[in-house]
């Protein structure tokens, strides 16, 4: 519930009027220019004079979204053209503030304009408190939605009467956080299990014995990684298997920078390891440093065991 002080100081700032905040410089062309580089506009309203005048204007015409842009402060918010007022549009923010409402977001920004504005314009807005919503809770926390509208005018000449060319509406919601429980801590990713075909079975029960073995076709003796169900040289479908000595030489490898995927350490080399047997094999690098790792280096296979489910075969440079 809120405070009714602050209700009641609130509700007095409903319907306040601010003074005048002067644009520094009048609408131009090298400002409209970069504006539509910046947001790929490329309509010759705003940056061709000939084909502007032939549209009716007296000269190019700034883009209806640049409305805001002629009156801003800089980026120091405060520091307004010569002749602006010095109150702030946003006191009542500070006023809530005060009661302790310290975070704020904002929820909309509405531009609607009356004509377009052309170089060689001066322009000012004026402010207005339109709207203070009751205490409202939203996913966000508790708080008030603020609501202030600015009036914008281009600056008369020769005794004319300033003319409005355009309204923002800017909203805001003033609040205290949500409390926000605690997440639960995330279960530790493991490593995905290999896919085990009747082909396959035999290379990762020997990898939990920690043997290395390698699938041999029973007619010609030839050995084939990774394993298949018929023979590449002699189609046999008959096969055994024998355990290689597990060193062997980096054939080629990468490392792995990024995306970083759980759970797996980063950088993260890999190698295609060419087995003293001949077959050749990826699988992980351990023991070097990433950056100095090198074709044809001499390698041997150890077995690691993950998460208490799989046991791979990784494969560290010999001597280190």
């Amino acid at each position: 519930m809120a405070d009714p002080e602050l209700i009641e100081k609130v509700r007095a700032m409903l319907g306040r009027q601010y003074g005048r905040v002067y644009a520094w410089d009048a609408v131009n062309a090298p400002m409209i220019r970069q504006w539509c580089e910046q947001m790929g506009i490329d309509n010759p309203l705003y940056t061709d004079p000939g084909f502007a005048r032939d549209a009716g204007y007296p000269d190019v015409i700034a883009p209806p979204g640049m409305l805001q842009v002629w009156c801003m402060g800089g980026l120091d918010n405060e520091n307004y053209a010569p002749g602006s007022t010095d109150e702030n549009s946003f006191e009542t923010l500070k006023i809530i503030e005060s009661y302790g409402y310290p975070a704020v977001v904002a929820v909309n920004s509405d531009l609607s304009f009356v004509r377009p504005v052309t170089v060689g314009e001066r322009l000012y807005y004026t402010s207005r408190v339109d709207a203070i919503s009751d205490e409202k809770t939203t996913g966000l926390g508790t708080g008030f939605f603020f609501t202030l509208v600015m009036d914008y005018f281009v600056e008369a000449t020769a005794g004319g009467t300033d003319e409005k060319v355009g309204e923002q509406l800017f909203r805001v919601f003033k609040f205290k956080p949500a409390e926000r429980s605690v997440p639960a801590e995330k279960p530790t990713a493991k490593r995905p299990l290999p896919g085990v075909s009747d082909d396959t079975r035999f290379f990762w029960e020997g990898c939990e014995a920690g043997q290395l073995l390698i699938q041999r076709c029973t007619a010609c003796q030839t050995l084939r990684h990774p394993p298949a169900p018929v023979c590449i040289e002699c189609h046999s479908f008959d096969w055994d298997t024998v355990q290689a000595k597990g060193s062997g030489q980096l054939y080629s490898f990468v490392v792995m920078h990024y995306p970083e995927v759980a759970p797996f350490d980063h950088p993260n080399p890999i190698g295609l390891i060419e087995l003293d047997e001949g077959v050749r094999m990826i699988a992980g690098l351990v023991g070097g440093e990433p950056g100095k790792w090198q074709i044809g280096q001499r390698v041997q296979v150890e077995f690691q065991r993950f998460d208490d489910q799989q046991t791979l075969p990784q494969f560290r440079p010999l001597g280190a």
